[in-house]
């Protein structure tokens, strides 16, 4: 795909409200007892939202090989905005958080990981950076949402915001039907095998309180939405 095209995506933005078709009847605060394992808890209590999730348009057009390329591009465009902006806010909680040591670590080693893949993707399109890039309001919304929780929140909550897009990949392209001839097929395969496990050690060690697990699982839930709504209007 050419530069050509790829320049004139991004500038490409929404102007009109997004509809997210999920059931509001849930978005009342609930409280929860600590579970055994608060890692699987926040998936299985909200995964209604990757059922319907794997039913967009989107998606289902990737499934099928017929999704535009330029619908395509305009998604990998903004998932470049945001991977460089998530990297800069991990950048600055680095260098907040100290204590505690496996806290600190697991933040250090998320920002060089999520550094090295918006340096891959940035040079992978022949992109300097992402200024020129316009959010879509779907995006726009989660990268505020991201900034609101490290601002506001403990640390480990920010941990929470990130898993959602980590655990959801992974499940969609697990979950999403390709042969080998289709034109998206990387996509899925290249999504399929990451480790959203990794987080669950840091889940189950600091969220021991049902007003920590009942926190929690409101971002979880959000960035779950946020995830969903950015496929949607994509």
């Amino acid at each position: 795909m050419g530069l050509s095209l790829l320049s004139m995506v991004c500038l490409i933005s929404f102007s009109s409200n997004y509809v997210t078709g999920l059931d509001n009847r849930r978005s009342t605060v609930e409280e929860f007892a600590v579970p055994d394992d608060v890692y699987k808890f926040l998936w299985s209590n909200n995964s209604y939202i990757s059922h319907e999730t794997l039913k967009l348009d989107f998606l289902k057009r990737m499934e099928s090989g017929n999704l535009p390329a330029e619908r395509y591009i305009n998604f990998t465009i903004q998932d470049i905005n945001y991977l460089v902006n998530v990297t800069a806010l991990l950048r600055d909680l680095r260098d907040k958080v100290k204590e505690p040591a496996d806290l600190s670590q697991f933040l250090k080693g998320k920002y060089e990981s999520y550094k090295n893949f918006a340096i891959s993707f940035l040079n992978q399109y022949n992109l300097k950076g992402v200024s020129d890039i316009k959010p879509t309001p779907a995006m726009g919304k989660y990268l505020s949402d991201y900034a609101a929780i490290m601002k506001t929140k403990e640390p480990i909550y920010f941990v929470v915001s990130m898993l959602p897009c980590s655990r959801l990949w992974v499940w969609l392209a697990n979950n999403l039907n390709m042969n080998e001839n289709n034109a998206y097929i990387q996509w899925k395969i290249d999504n399929m095998h990451g480790h959203p496990e990794k987080f669950k050690p840091l889940l189950n060690k600091y969220l021991d309180t049902q007003e920590k697990v009942t926190e929690a699982n409101t971002v979880f839930r959000q960035q779950m939405q946020n995830e969903h709504d950015f496929f949607a209007t994509s």
